[in-house]
């Protein structure tokens, strides 16, 4: 019995009381949630249905949960029922209701864990959004592993998830970065405010090897070429880098479409014709002090440029006619200024600010460690972390803890292959499911063959039926919080419950001549749902489930 399937019990038991004349506010199927006890001698799961119904009901919340656990206690799979604190319910399932979970689990294979939390949801996350004038360096790194493993798990929670890369290949910057492209090579002096990164170098050659006209040209048009030709190869070299990095994205769009579409101009005009815009000294300015922000902004200069908030407001409004009602913005620890400027967007554009828009900063993160001490320079960038200590301990590293909480982290530490480190702990765990299903195969030990979950009766067995259990909540609750360090810490517990029960239970038999039974081959399907959500949890993070390590 799966938790979902012990919540529509309960859901239909509540309907037969209620037409037994109990005064209960039936709440909606789906609404009745059952988790697991903090304590695991208290039961399989608990709810807190009879704390909910019982002022509706007109009866003291206790008295209302031993009449619901009279009810329960006779549903089939369920072992005992019982009343704890104020009126919570805590259920023991029996173990052969508990144990057919294991199959549930391995026949519904990488769906297990979906689940329809977030259906309905149309979302435009947003993430990384890199300057195209330098490879993605660490700051970008957080949310390239935070953002991807996020977009992830709403899809699972079956929400309609579109992942985009804003481009910001507008304004001054592209000019110094095509400058100092050509001053490297030139062998001239960076100019003031530009990149002197030795990630350039490599660009002045490729330029000069594919144009070797180039410094032949008019200056206007030098620059011109070498500032298309550097975004292009630029833009490239991040697209290639997030992609070791497992991540990839629906949507790329620069923001130079905005002001060759018109799209600056036409923002401008509508959020005018909504009645926020004004004009003075010259500017065009909009009152998003209306709307909470410290102070009104500039949306065209007085010299007639927009400014990069006119952008932001084009940017936003275009996400919206694109059709995406909820819009999260994935933002690093400097731009927290911008979270109240981008709901007065919201606001003035006649959206709801606090449904509509959705803005998640992160903090900064520092890996050390020897390779990094001697580097040259202070850049660090992701190609480096990738090739220093691998895309699935720096991804996992990250994954695991809260995006607002700054972090140290040890790179010579996320390197070691050992049970101190959390990424290698579980992968292993997920290898070890495997070398135990290739080797009881071996002997002979044939899912096929056999399955009695009745006789999963082992403490450690029930552990861990438990914790299969609890995925998909983990996995919903992960998506509707925004937080996918849930599924890592789960991944964690998950893999030291199977430890456990690896060193407590066999599949294989002990000797050769030992009889295979049905305590083998039910083990053995226990095993490989371990192994399924091990790897379907690891691929929510984008980290790789190895089968040998």
């Amino acid at each position: 019995m799966t938790p979902e399937q012990l919540a529509d019990a309960i859901h239909a038991l509540l309907t037969e009381a209620a037409s037994d004349g109990l005064a209960l506010e039936v709440p909606a199927r789906g609404a009745v949630r059952v988790e697991r006890p903090r304590i695991r001698e208290h039961g399989d799961w608990s709810t807190n249905v009879a704390l909910q119904l019982a002022k509706g009901a007109g009866m003291p919340p206790r008295q209302l949960a031993e009449e619901l656990a009279a009810r329960l206690g006779k549903v089939p799979g369920v072992a005992a029922v019982d009343v704890a604190g104020p009126g919570f319910l805590n259920i023991t399932l029996d173990a052969a209701s508990a144990g057919e979970l294991a199959r549930t689990i391995v026949e519904g294979g990488e769906r297990y864990g979906t689940n329809d939390a977030l259906a309905g949801h149309v979302v435009n996350l947003e993430f990384v959004s890199a300057n195209p004038t330098g490879p993605p360096h660490i700051g970008h790194t957080r949310w390239a592993a935070l953002g991807d493993a996020l977009g992830r798990l709403l899809r699972a929670s079956g929400a309609d998830v579109t992942t985009e890369h804003y481009i910001n290949d507008h304004g001054a910057q592209m000019g110094k970065f095509a400058a100092s492209i050509l001053a490297r090579a030139t062998g001239d002096d960076i100019p003031e405010g530009g990149y002197p990164g030795e990630y350039v170098i490599p660009l002045a050659e490729r330029l000069l090897a594919e144009r070797p006209d180039v410094l032949e040209l008019p200056e206007s048009e030098r620059l011109a070429v070498t500032r298309e030709l550097g975004y292009a190869w630029m833009l490239e070299q991040i697209r290639g880098i997030l992609t070791d990095f497992n991540v990839e994205f629906d949507v790329w769009l620069p923001e130079s479409t905005l002001h060759r579409g018109g799209k600056v101009e036409e923002a401008v005009a509508r959020l005018r014709e909504q009645g926020h815009v004004f004009d003075q000294d010259g500017a065009v300015w909009l009152r998003t002090t209306d709307f909470g922000d410290d102070k009104d902004r500039v949306l065209i200069r007085a010299n007639g440029e927009p400014t990069y908030f006119a952008a932001d407001a084009a940017y936003y409004l275009d996400k919206k006619d694109r059709g995406f009602p909820e819009k999260i913005y994935m933002l690093g620890a400097d731009h927290h200024g911008y979270v109240g400027r981008l709901k007065a967007i919201a606001a003035c554009a006649g959206d709801d600010p606090e449904k509509n828009i959705e803005v998640l900063i992160g903090q900064l993160i520092n890996i050390s460690g020897e390779r990094m001490g001697k580097r040259r320079g202070n850049a660090v960038f992701l190609s480096d972390l990738i090739e220093w200590i691998g895309t699935d301990p720096v991804r996992y590293s990250l994954a695991r803890f809260p995006a607002d909480t700054p972090l140290d982290l040890d790179g010579e530490e996320l390197r070691k292959r050992s049970n101190d480190n959390p990424v290698f702990y579980v992968q292993y765990a997920h290898a070890r499911t495997c070398n135990v299903a290739r080797l009881a195969g071996e002997d002979g030990v044939s899912r096929e063959d056999g399955f009695d979950p009745s006789l999963l009766q082992h403490e450690t067995e029930a552990a861990l039926l438990a914790a299969l259990g609890d995925f998909p909540r983990v996995v919903a609750q992960a998506a509707q919080l925004r937080e996918p360090h849930r599924v890592a810490r789960y991944l964690e517990e998950l893999a030291g419950r199977f430890h456990k029960w690896y060193d407590e239970c066999r599949v294989r038999p002990t000797t050769a001549d030992e009889e295979i039974t049905d305590l083998h081959r039910t083990r053995l399907w226990l095993n490989d749902a371990t192994r399924q959500v091990l790897a379907n949890g690891l691929h929510l993070l984008g980290v790789s489930a190895p089968e040998r390590m």
